[in-house]
């Protein structure tokens, strides 16, 4: 048995429950089969005695984080095409407390990138041990050779249509693809996917200010782990020219993501993103490889064959030379303390920054990252320390401390 059992229908008592415009204390969820049926103060609603109450203790009742950006965990890597490694990816979120992820491939041949998605479409909807598997995000393999950070260089492309085309008609759940749109054909790219529902996102990118205007008017909306693997300003012939940091900063027409592990950026950067974007324009994500939830030492980031070699030291990956962070190893929860203990964020902004904003810029907004009526039941329960206490995902209890 993969999921723990639930209950048809209960309700979480006593808790501070964060809704999108205010905190409702003491308060509770009442939650039917898979969705919210109603949020409630304590006191204004009878509850059925037939309905099992669970008392969280005053405990604080989110939405369930949704990370879209998650290479691995729990020992699992995307890339490993692997239904065991999709299962340990969905338990080890969990257990942060995220209930939605997006499983992220990384740049790589063309025959293991099809083979991950392959594995994907076998087995997404079969896996219900932990988080939520809703969509992919391809990340590679256009991208700058200058910003590729741990991508393979070997690997490195640009984007063409034969080759694009058939992957997106053969995989409709591919929600979000990064790539850099100074590269050619990746103007004529991010058309097709903006036609087609798709998020482009500028990611590994040595764009400058003039190039994201032009990426911006051909679709892509989005930036890839704000700061990491891209170009800021430079000089060009004496001038001084913004890159895709700046742009991303600056354009209200582009939505970024943070990886927010308290490693990839210092606070002072993480509190400039947070105040030019806000929290409506700002997702914090986990960038999260296979070590996620596991100790330090030697891992393989990619698929055990073609995969490269990466070290887990000092809380966050490395590249064995200590020459660029290969990714994260933290969970959900833990973006939220950085942002609110290292960035000074207000827990309700930190909160909306893993729930509602991704949501909104995957789309799923009207099912997920809220607490709202007929949305998901996907809830975390956190301590006052901001530690998991529960996860609930589609009213199914995946997780308990």
């Amino acid at each position: 048995m993969e999921a723990q059992p639930s209950y048809k229908e209960f309700c979480l008592v006593n808790g501070k429950v964060i809704t999108p415009n205010q905190v409702v204390y003491p308060g509770g969820i009442y939650v039917r089969g898979e969705y919210i049926e109603q949020v409630f103060a304590m006191g204004e609603v009878d509850i059925p005695e037939t309905v099992p109450q669970i008392d969280v203790n005053g405990a604080w009742l989110v939405p369930g984080f949704i990370d879209m950006h998650v290479h691995g965990g729990g020992g699992g890597d995307f890339m490993d095409a692997k239904r065991d490694s999709l299962v340990a990816m969905a338990r080890s979120h969990a257990q942060g407390g995220t209930t939605t992820i997006i499983p992220t491939t990384l740049t790589s041949s063309h025959s293991d990138l099809m083979s991950a998605l392959d594995a994907f479409a076998e087995v997404r909807d079969s896996i219900t041990c932990g988080a939520r598997l809703w969509g992919v995000h391809l990340e590679g393999p256009y991208f700058s050779y200058e910003q590729r950070g741990a991508q393979d260089p070997r690997h490195l492309k640009n984007p063409h249509p034969a080759e694009y085309l058939e992957m997106l008609d053969k995989y409709p759940f591919i929600m979000r693809v990064s790539a850099a749109p100074e590269l050619p054909g990746a103007l004529e790219f991010g058309r097709e996917l903006r036609k087609r529902g798709i998020v482009a996102a500028i990611g590994h990118s040595d764009a400058t200010y003039d190039d994201v205007l032009a990426a911006v008017d051909a679709g892509y909306s989005h930036v890839t782990h704000l700061y990491s693997g891209m170009a800021g300003v430079r000089r060009v012939n004496c001038y001084r020219v913004a890159g895709a940091v700046e742009s991303g900063l600056l354009l209200d027409e582009l939505t970024v993501e943070v990886i927010a592990d308290g490693k990839h950026l210092p606070a002072a950067l993480l509190k400039l993103a947070y105040k030019c974007k806000g929290s409506r324009g700002m997702a914090v994500c986990s960038d999260a490889l296979a070590p996620a939830g596991m100790g330090e030492g030697t891992h393989v980031l990619g698929s055990g064959e073609g995969g490269q070699e990466i070290v887990v030291e000092e809380g966050v990956a490395w590249l064995p030379d200590k020459s660029a962070f290969a990714g994260s190893v933290v969970t959900g929860n833990a973006l939220i303390r950085t942002m609110v203990e290292l960035a000074g964020v207000p827990l309700q902004e930190a909160i909306k920054m893993a729930t509602i904003t991704p949501a909104r810029i995957l789309g799923i907004d009207h099912l997920a990252g809220s607490l709202d009526r007929g949305k998901y039941a996907d809830i975390t329960v956190l301590g006052e320390d901001l530690s998991v206490l529960k996860t609930i995902v589609g009213g199914r209890q995946v997780y308990t401390a």
